[in-house]
């Protein structure tokens, strides 16, 4: 308030604006407020206008002082968004400016305030990345820098706005922390990478071979970079510091990548250090720092000694960018009109009275007289020359509004022009693009065409690879693995086959939708290019009315310029007369001392509420004491619940557990019986229960505001453990009495120690320290005895093999019969639904599926005449069920074989159904016929093991081997043959699609092979695995590995 009292007695004439302000009710601190405000707009306004000119220091810190006045940036946002940033470039350049510093020089909470503008802000960068050069860009470029900025310093708020902080600060940042300083690195090589984007984006928007440092225009693109200068080189310095600390850590291998960015940044970041310092601008303004001749070796941790942080100098005579002799109408010519005091006159005296009596120097009111014409006649000129300035005021003001805004309107559609002409050119360039692009498909379908020519005769040479192939497999039937070898390569080259003939339709497919979307794609263009000229010329004609409008308001300010001149020669007329009014209002300073008065009753006043407000905070301090002792209480109250319901949990799971062990001893439990696999199964549930019980503790235990998992994970472990004791108890009565007391023991240490456990969870000291381990041990030994007491593999009786083999023999043979039935049965409806090259394929395809279950049928009657044999020269004086029993891992590999032959059967007729019925692929129906050749020379391998080598029958399974050979290879065949025929009928049409259909299928292709490529990578790798998995199945079915068996 002093302060206001001492500019009131300095400056005159500004008091009866003050007093008729207060005589309208308003205090002094709305006024000191709406003066700030409109300081702060005429600074603001100043500092970012659309002058190519360097920002004006006093103007910008006239803006940081205000930020930290009012202690925030709402002024400075209020103001900016008035302004058309989004249609002036050199505008937006220079807001950019004036933003930067005030995030670093400004107040802290300048940042947190700019923040709710941050969506405007990337906007606005969006709108001018459109434009690939001038001021346009390079605002793209320097709000992507502040956004970056603001983002940096709301995740790390330990950073101030100009980045200057001590080690230990940076320390402190880290939290000590390594996942921090490593995360804390990335965003500063963020940061620094947007301040070397806006560095080559000044440079290389200069001519640098000429002086454009020295120029008003070099000098306003220039400024910026003494903030970006500072920031860089704290950021390197700051960036270096981190790197050491992260390599004093972790391995180098894992900071490999952060030494690659760091080399990069810093040699950017030496030469455009070393390109600033020779411009003469910079000389003047900042002691731009070098960069040493290498960078730092981070991989030595003595390095760190020889780093020396860069420092930028700003020297204090230097002069400021307002210095250079730019020469600004604002500073020849004082546009502001001074308030006349005169025309206050009447308020003032309606404020402090006219008396005679209390005015000594009131003569006319001495002498009796009373004001004469010319009184009368100043007055009027001066409410009128008043009333007409303000007029003329009003009117510059909608002007200048006006011509603004048809500036920025006419910078819009200048702007929009240009991007249609862009827009235009790109259009014209890719169509072009897309001719050659068409050329290009052209060529590559020539080529795909030698390439299918090319894959049939890859096709021939794979058919007499095929040939080939079972002529070896003949020769080395006699060994199972050889045999199996054999199998999976004849398998791998046929799916090869496949793949590549499927890759091959796709992409003749996708070449047809390609040349659709192309001519779409041409079509459109065309559109838009017609839609675009519309629109161009709509535009023009807009600007040339914006134009004549412009020229119109023009005329209109020259008149009134000439209307200012002419009441400019009135008011120097009365300039006179201004000097006698000086002095009456002088001689009213002498009540000054009464406001003085006034200002100590209301700083009185002040005190008595400053007093009042500290009891009410003491009031409601009291408050959120009492609050915090409640919600204490309800807190304690809240855990004494918990535990009660947790022991109420345990008590009731011992119960459970206690009646499992009551049940043992029960009379009626004795006939109560369970199998060694049911309990083996319950234990490893009851297993998995007690590790989800101990992580349920101890997340109870680290935190235990959450009872709710502990309390479920009780529950069934009281159960679980419970079904164990009895399930085990029940099992100890199917088996001896060594082994059912053994097992009755650990089922009653079990119950014991699960007791034991809850007994600890109840004690909440204990509860951290229960032990389950001895617990597990009980429910291992329990899984153990299980384990030993289950039923061994596939060994069965001998009545129970020999009827196996035989019914697993009379299965197959009915699988053949039926499938045989079932694909006459198709047949038929084949020839009655199809006509032409369906029904032809069809039949073909099915008469192949006939021949092969005509030749399965003969394979296995074959098969079980030489087993017939086998079994009469072999039992001896035994029956043939304890010859199977003798030989049973021989009678399990011939069962295998023979459901592998059945379910081959089954499988290949299902596969012929879809295809006949166009819901199946071909692709299907081959590799159900490799599976049937593959699972009879299993059969025939295995009937061959016990066969004598001169025996008869062993030549007709041969033969018979021989023929399902070859009716597999007639189905493949005659499925390849149908496959292609179909294909033939479906060709691609190519003609009706346009260059841009062509293209987008072509794209779609390549993205659809990319795609079965790596599927096809994926199912091969799964394949192998199946195989493998397969191989150990059937080991362990069919015996591999184990003991020889005796012959006979």
């Amino acid at each position: 308030m002093d302060r206001v009292k001492s500019s009131m007695q300095q400056v005159p004439n500004p008091i009866p604006k003050v007093l008729s302000r207060r005589a309208g009710g308003a205090n002094s601190l709305e006024v000191e407020k709406e003066n700030f405000e409109r300081n702060q707009a005429v600074s603001i306004n100043k500092a970012i206008n659309t002058q190519e000119v360097a920002v004006k220091e006093k103007h910008a810190r006239t803006c940081i002082l205000g930020t930290h006045h009012e202690k925030g940036a709402h002024t400075f946002w209020l103001a900016v968004n008035r302004l058309p940033l989004s249609s002036n470039a050199v505008l937006c350049w220079k807001f950019c400016h004036v933003f930067h510093k005030l995030l670093r020089d400004g107040h802290p909470n300048v940042i947190k305030d700019s923040m709710r503008h941050k969506a405007d802000l990337n906007d606005m960068s969006r709108m001018w990345g459109h434009l690939s050069e001038g001021y346009g860009k390079l605002c793209s470029i320097y709000l992507k820098l502040l956004i970056t900025k603001m983002e940096f310093h709301i995740k790390n708020p330990r950073f101030p706005g100009n980045l200057q902080m001590s080690n230990r600060q940076l320390d402190e940042a880290g939290e000590n922390d390594v996942n921090n300083f490593f995360q804390l690195t990335v965003e500063m090589f963020d940061y620094l990478e947007c301040e070397l984007n806006l560095f080559l984006g000044v440079f290389s928007s200069l001519d640098m071979s000429r002086s454009v440092s020295v120029t008003a225009a070099g000098q306003c693109r220039l400024a910026p970079l003494i903030q970006v200068i500072l920031d860089s080189s704290h950021l390197y310095d700051y960036t270096v510091k981190l790197l050491f600390k992260l390599h004093s850590c972790l391995p180098a291998d894992t900071l490999q990548g952060h030494r690659d960015r760091f080399q990069e940044q810093f040699k950017k970041l030496k030469s455009l250090f070393y390109r600033s310092s020779n411009l003469q601008y910079f000389k003047r303004l900042i002691q731009i720092p070098q960069l040493p001749e290498n960078p730092p070796n981070f991989l030595r941790a003595s390095a760190l000694s020889e780093h020396i942080s860069p420092v930028v100098v700003i020297p204090a005579e230097a002069s400021s960018p307002e210095s250079e002799h730019v020469v600004e109408t604002e500073d020849l010519v004082d546009t502001d009109i001074p308030p006349l005091t005169g025309t206050g006159d009447s308020k003032f005296d309606d404020l402090f009275g006219t008396s005679a009596a209390t005015d000594p120097f009131n003569f006319n009111s001495q002498n009796g007289m009373r004001k004469d014409d010319k009184d009368r006649l100043i007055e009027q000129l001066t409410a009128e020359l008043q009333a007409l300035k303000e007029e003329l005021e009003s009117f510059r003001l909608e002007s200048g509004r006006l011509c603004q805004a048809l500036r920025g309107r006419v910078n819009e559609l200048e702007a929009e022009l240009a991007e249609q002409t862009h827009l235009k050119q790109q259009a014209l360039g890719e169509s072009e693009f897309l001719r050659a692009e068409l050329d290009d498909l052209r060529r590559v379908k020539e080529d795909t065409e030698k390439e299918q020519r090319s894959l049939s005769e890859i096709e021939r040479k794979a058919q007499a690879n095929e040939q080939r192939y079972t002529k070896l497999k003949e020769k080395y039937t006699e060994l199972v693995q050889s045999h199996a070898d054999l199998l999976r390569k004849n398998a791998e080259v046929t799916r090869q086959m496949t793949v590549a003939r499927a890759a091959q339709d796709e992409v003749e497919n996708v070449k047809k939708e390609m040349q659709d979307r192309l001519k779409v794609a041409q079509d459109s263009a065309s559109q838009q290019e017609k839609a675009q000229l519309e629109q161009l010329q709509a535009l023009q004609a807009e600007l040339m009315s914006s134009r004549t409008e412009l020229e119109t308001l023009k005329s209109t300010v020259t008149s009134s310029q000439q209307s200012n001149e002419q009441l400019g020669t009135q008011l120097s007329a009365l300039v006179a007369e201004k000097a006698g009014l000086v002095e009456t209002v002088s001689r009213k300073e002498v009540e000054l001392s009464g406001l003085g008065a006034e200002l100590e009753r209301l700083q009185s006043s002040l005190t008595n509420e400053r007093e009042s407000g500290v009891k009410a905070a003491e009031a409601l301090q009291n408050q959120l004491n009492e609050k915090e002792s409640r919600e204490q209480a309800l807190e304690s109250e809240l855990v004494s619940l918990r535990w009660a319901s947790l022991r109420a949990a345990l008590e009731e799971a011992g119960k459970i557990v206690q009646d499992s062990l009551n049940q043992l001893e029960d009379p009626a439990h004795i006939s109560c019986t369970s199998s060694a696999d049911y309990l083996v199964s319950r234990c490893q549930v009851a297993l998995d229960c007690v590790e989800r019980l101990r992580s349920s503790r101890d997340g109870f235990v680290s935190d235990n505001t959450d009872v709710s998992g502990l309390v479920r994970a009780v529950t069934q472990f009281a159960h679980l453990v419970g079904d164990v004791i009895v399930q085990g108890s029940a099992t100890s009565h199917m088996v001896p009495v060594e082994q059912a007391d053994a097992l009755a023991d650990s089922v009653k240490a079990c119950g014991a120690e699960a007791l034991t456990l809850l007994c600890q969870l109840k004690e909440q000291e204990s509860m951290g320290a229960a032990d389950c381990s001895r617990l597990r041990t009980a429910l291992d030994s329990v899984k153990a005895l299980g384990e030993k007491l289950r039923p061994r593999g596939l060994e069965l009786q001998q009545g129970e093999l020999g009827d196996l083999v035989e019914q697993e023999m009379a299965a197959t043979s009915a699988a053949v019969e039926s499938a045989a039935a079932r694909i006459e049965e198709m047949l038929n409806k084949s020839r009655a639904v199809d006509t032409g090259i369906k029904m032809e394929v069809n039949e073909r395809i099915l008469a192949s599926c006939t021949d092969l279950m005509q030749a399965i049928r003969v394979l296995v009657l074959s098969s079980k005449d030489l087993q017939r044999d086998i079994v009469e020269s072999g039992r001896g004086a035994a029956s043939m069920k304890e010859f199977y029993a003798k030989n049973s891992r021989w009678t399990e590999g011939l069962i295998s074989a023979s459901k592998a032959v059945g379910w081959g059967a089954t499988m290949l007729v299902d596969a012929a159904d879809q295809v006949v019925q166009g819901k199946g692929k071909f692709e299907e129906l081959m590799v159900c016929s490799h599976e049937i050749a593959a699972s009879t020379a299993q059969l025939v391998a295995a009937s061959k093991v016990k066969a004598e080598k001169g025996s008869s029958n062993l030549s007709r399974l041969q033969q018979a081997s021989k023929g399902v050979t070859q009716a597999t290879a007639g189905v493949v065949a005659s499925t390849k043959s149908g496959k292609s025929q179909i294909e033939d009928t479906e060709t691609m049409d190519f003609s009706a699609m346009t260059l841009t259909q062509i293209k987008r299928q072509e794209m779609d292709a390549q993205v659809l092979v990319l795609e079965l490529e790596t599927r096809l990578q994926k199912e091969r790798e799964r394949l192998g695995e199946l195989r493998k998995k397969h191989y150990e199945l059937a080991g362990v079915a069919e015996g591999w590995g184990g003991e020889e068996e005796g012959t006979g």
